[in-house]
């Protein structure tokens, strides 16, 4: 008799999940009534290609024994998840075959994922377990994001076990964080026809999300997407609605006004300033921890900013320079506890840390939003070093009540999805200055010491780049003076997106 069904899962869960993680904010649109979070059957759904052959560790997905093996070294070859160190603080992992899957697993594993309605079988995990093949503890991992249920925790748990020949924590729900970690720093490749079981249970979970696995040339590593908690915002532009499921609402063209109007912000909170054609824009920081995106207009210009609450990361691209204008929205997903944003007229989704176009039409195109720089400041120094800017109404022109720290201290205990091997040069949360050279050489400067050293009049320069006070901030330039964009981020997040980061750690005495 089967232990637990998804759909008897999911409703419970999904509320729980919404208040207490609210994906990468600690504010959002209201949850649902617990039934309103049960999704359709799989059947409903819409089928989407195959895994493209370059995902790693892909085949035909034929079953059959396995023909090879080779030993995952954690060190994120081949992800983009390797970091400073080769050594993973997960220790070494297993061997992984290549090839299909075992064909007795595969049968288990097309029944499972083929009708998500029906109760998970513990003699069918066993099956798959029994495979020994390391490459779908993924999918354990996946599904393990969607279920609560103590009975079903530890049988996934042991199922992994089985794979992988590890043990896991499962006291404190720390289970799939832990496994989710592991299976990232080990950098187990994905199984065959893995996108397509991921397709069948996140578009169970949240049909909105079908069409991010509809391009087969994707460039998406599906390995590291997870669920945040909350579901899509599929809302059109303007629309003051809230979303049905919960969601994390993006503020389209917000009511702003001068600076004198902003005297209800603390001049000692926290503002992202922005300043395009000499028209400058504050944008609070409590307001963002609620929104987590804005599609606004400055100096003529459509400008998408995203904000990571997990991250600590406000972005902001020009979003006018395709063939139609992109509007952001925030999916509920997440990769490497950084949002998955993407755009609402074709469903492609971006790359939040580059702006580069990850699936869809606009991938097809080539899209790579153009960034401009963030200057995170407080609004004292922004509205001293721009007197004329503006900054959003107290209301953000949608009668809401912003709470002067949403968020609560929810990160203090350090990063609260998983990902896999942090960077030891800095501590995760270590607010940096990140900036790309014209040559693609990333630089990183821990923001707290180099305003310490602007501060007493040093000098704060390496690699070819050299960080000035501007704005109540820091902005970077060249060392022949040209302007780079930079924008402020949680060391993690930067140093997962860019391994070779050249760090400044200060002056030489």
């Amino acid at each position: 008799m089967g232990f637990v069904s998804l759909r008897g899962q999911l409703p419970a869960l999904a509320l729980v999940t919404a208040l207490a993680l609210s994906a990468c904010s600690g504010d959002s649109d209201p949850p649902p009534p617990a039934e309103a979070a049960a999704p359709p059957a799989a059947a409903e759904t819409e089928p989407a290609p195959e895994a493209p052959a370059s995902e790693p560790g892909s085949t035909d997905g034929s079953a059959s024994e396995p023909d090879s093996t080779t030993t995952s070294t954690g060190t994120g070859t081949g992800t983009g998840t390797s970091t400073s160190t080769s050594t993973s603080e997960y220790g070494p992992g297993p061997p992984v075959p290549s090839g299909p899957i075992e064909t007795a697993a595969a049968d288990e594993l097309d029944a499972m994922f083929g009708d998500l309605s029906n109760a998970i079988e513990p003699e069918a995990l066993r099956r798959i377990g029994e495979s020994g093949d390391p490459r779908l503890a993924w999918l354990v991992s996946d599904l393990l994001r969607f279920i609560a249920s103590s009975r079903a925790v530890t049988a996934l748990s042991e199922t992994y076990a089985l794979l992988t020949g590890t043990t896991l924590d499962t006291t404190g729900g720390a289970a799939w964080t832990e496994m989710t970690n592991t299976l990232i720093a080990w950098d187990i490749p994905a199984p065959p026809g893995y996108t397509d079981y991921k397709r069948q249970l996140y578009a169970f979970v949240e049909p909105g999300w079908a069409p991010f696995f509809a391009d087969p040339a994707s460039d998406i590593d599906w390995r590291l997407i997870t669920w945040g908690g909350v579901f899509i915002d599929d809302r059109e532009l303007g629309d003051l609605a809230g979303c049905a499921r919960g969601c994390i609402p993006a503020l389209d063209d917000p009511t702003v006004t001068g600076a004198g109007e902003g005297d209800w912000y603390p001049d000692a909170s926290t503002v992202f300033g922005l300043e395009v054609d000499g028209e400058a824009r504050a944008y609070p920081r409590n307001m963002m921890e609620v929104h987590e995106m804005v599609n606004d207009t400055i100096g003529g210009r459509r400008i998408g900013m995203p904000y990571c609450t997990l991250c600590g990361s406000a972005q902001a691209y020009f979003t006018d320079t395709s063939d139609q204008d992109v509007v952001l929205r925030t999916s509920g997903l997440l990769s490497r506890s950084n949002k998955v944003m993407y755009d609402l007229g074709t469903k492609s989704v971006f790359d939040t840390f580059t702006g580069r176009a990850l699936s869809g039409p606009l991938r097809e195109q080539g899209v790579q939003l153009p960034e401009l720089t963030v200057i995170t400041a407080t609004w004292g120094e922004w509205k001293a070093a721009h007197p004329n800017t503006t900054i959003l109404a107290q209301d953000g022109g949608v009668g809401r009540v912003y709470a002067a720290d949403p968020l609560g201290g929810r990160d203090d205990a350090g990063p609260i999805f998983p990902i896999g091997d942090a960077d030891p040069r800095l501590a995760v949360h270590d607010a940096v200055v990140g900036v790309i050279r014209p040559d693609g050489q990333a630089v990183a400067f821990p923001a707290g010491p180099a305003r310490l050293t602007l501060d007493g009049r040093g000098d704060v320069e390496h690699a070819g780049v050299r960080l000035l006070a501007a704005g109540g901030g820091l902005v970077a330039e060249t060392v022949a003076g040209e302007s780079l964009v930079s924008h402020q981020s949680f060391w993690f997040a930067w140093s997962q997106f860019h391994p070779d980061t050249e760090l400044w750690l200060g002056s030489a005495p």
